[in-house]
């Protein structure tokens, strides 16, 4: 399964398994979208993202992390 820049839950549930002991509310967008590029199983342009899908991502993988 490839990950698209709309898949926030299932992009944040990859993080948090990736990188346990960040806590998403202190990170960056630059970092955040970097990493979420970094995922094996990602697959999207880089021009499909913008502020409104990291913030998305980010409050997802907060929820995830029960921060």
């Amino acid at each position: 399964m490839s990950l698209k820049w709309t898949d926030s839950r299932e992009i944040a549930i990859a993080l948090s398994e990736k990188y346990p002991d960040v806590d998403p509310r202190h990170i960056r967008f630059t970092d955040l979208m970097a990493w979420i590029q970094g995922l094996e199983e990602f697959d999207d342009a880089d021009e499909r993202c913008g502020e409104r899908i990291l913030e998305a991502i980010q409050m997802a993988w907060i929820e995830e992390s029960g921060n």
